[in-house]
């Protein structure tokens, strides 16, 4: 079996604490050629973030209507390795590296299943924002939750 048709999208964590979730390359991702269009590892990113908060029990709408906050990218940095392609089975792995007052730094490395090494890494810093957009502390819920999966110290 080729490793394109492995393993639907899935998440979870792994026994290192890595969240890891599972997905695959459609046509809208790709440009002319079969390749991921490079603007679209951040949508990648972002999903496998997502589904990293969404695992630890933070709903984001929830966080915006009652606590007041949302998440917002402050920086990225993108290290593009190599392609992915059509209909291959990707692995996004997720991983707080620090925590600080009103932000947080997100690892993620994007690979091939069933390959080792990675084909991109995105390195994030996420700002905690208020309705009006100016920065606001991370709210204790969620720290809480984040610390116990951090990597790197706070």
């Amino acid at each position: 079996m080729s490793e394109r048709l492995l393993q639907p999208a899935v998440t979870g964590f792994t026994a290192d604490g890595t969240h890891l979730l599972r997905a695959r390359v459609y046509y809208e991702d790709t440009d002319a050629g079969g390749v991921v269009y490079h603007a679209n590892y951040l949508r990648f990113a972002e999903r496998g973030r997502t589904e990293y908060l969404r695992d630890i029990g933070v709903s984001q709408s929830d966080l915006s209507d009652q606590e007041g906050v949302f998440f917002v990218v402050r920086r990225s940095e993108i290290d593009f390795r190599l392609p992915a392609r059509l209909d291959d089975a990707l692995e996004i792995q997720t991983v707080i590296a620090g925590i600080k007052g009103a932000s947080f730094l997100v690892e993620q490395t994007i690979s091939k299943t069933g390959t080792d090494g990675y084909l991109v890494r995105v390195v994030s810093t996420i700002a905690c924002v208020d309705r009006k957009g100016r920065p606001a502390r991370v709210p204790q819920s969620v720290k809480s939750k984040l610390d116990r999966h951090d990597g790197g110290g706070s």
